[in-house]
């Protein structure tokens, strides 16, 4: 098979000005919060709730993903170092975020605001699972434009060379593969929550979420070059060792939604076609 090898040398910065620079990274970040917004705002008018709400939903949302991601990525890949020096982790601007620390901020944080709001846990993360899992995709193309978190090197005929990074032979372009699955499962979660209007069995957008998301994740992860030096020689790395609890989670939350929802449709009471 014919190789395309496709050269990869997009500057990571949109335009700069002075010291101060705009990045694809940072853009493609905030559209995430942007397109979620307007989608839970879709999802919110639909189930006639107040855009207020959704405003205090997602500042923590925003809170919970920042902290959490930081955190996530200094206690979880180099804590030697950012314990060593802890004021490195407010230096978020020199990189360094971590999904599996964003969704344990996004679950601290959204069981505040269920506390403090009135609203249940699961209605809420059934719901806002349906955005993260598009706010993954645009998170990858990010890391696509920086040139980062890419794969081994590759035979594939689509295999990208990271001119910007010294490389010269193909490498995976893992960014893409992770991105279209994240984007595939936000399709998928969409139609499942519009299939039902919202009136599924709590528990169930965000247990297949999760199962579906950090399970695509651990087999992505095979063809990822090391994202830190402790991985070296590891039969799994980081990513997939944290992965692998979150999906266990997320499979046996989708068993229990699904023999709930069965014994709801059993316990249905059967409807007459006489008039009453």
């Amino acid at each position: 098979m014919h190789q395309l090898i496709i050269p990869w040398d997009v500057n990571p910065e949109i335009f700069r000005i002075g010291s101060f620079a705009v990045r694809w990274y940072g853009l493609l970040f905030a559209s995430s919060f942007l397109v979620g917004y307007l989608l839970m705002l879709k999802i919110f008018r639909n189930e006639t709730l107040s855009d207020a709400l959704l405003d205090k939903l997602t500042v923590y949302m925003a809170i919970g993903v920042i902290i959490g991601a930081r955190l996530g990525h200094c206690l979880l890949y180099e804590p030697e170092y950012y314990l060593s020096k802890p004021l490195e982790i407010l230096k978020i601007w020199k990189g360094g975020l971590a999904s599996h620390g964003a969704a344990a901020g996004i679950l601290i944080a959204l069981g505040i605001f269920s506390h403090k709001e009135k609203k249940g846990y699961f209605w809420i993360l059934d719901r806002v699972v349906i955005v993260v899992a598009l706010a993954g995709f645009f998170i990858r193309m990010g890391n696509l434009m920086n040139s980062e978190i890419y794969g081994y090197e590759t035979t594939v005929p689509w295999g990208f060379v990271f001119l910007r990074n010294g490389e010269t032979a193909p490498k995976h372009p893992t960014q893409i593969y992770e991105g279209l699955t994240y984007l595939l499962i936000f399709v998928l979660l969409w139609a499942i929550y519009w299939k039902k209007n919202g009136e599924h069995v709590e528990g169930l957008l965000i247990s297949l979420g999760v199962m579906l998301i950090f399970g695509s994740r651990f087999f992505v992860e095979f063809l990822k070059e090391d994202q830190v030096t402790r991985e070296a020689g590891m039969l799994l790395n980081f990513g997939q060792k944290y992965s692998i609890p979150l999906f266990f989670l997320g499979l046996a939350g989708l068993i229990i939604s699904l023999k709930m929802n069965k014994r709801a449709v059993i316990k249905r009471p059967a409807t007459s076609s006489k008039s009453r």
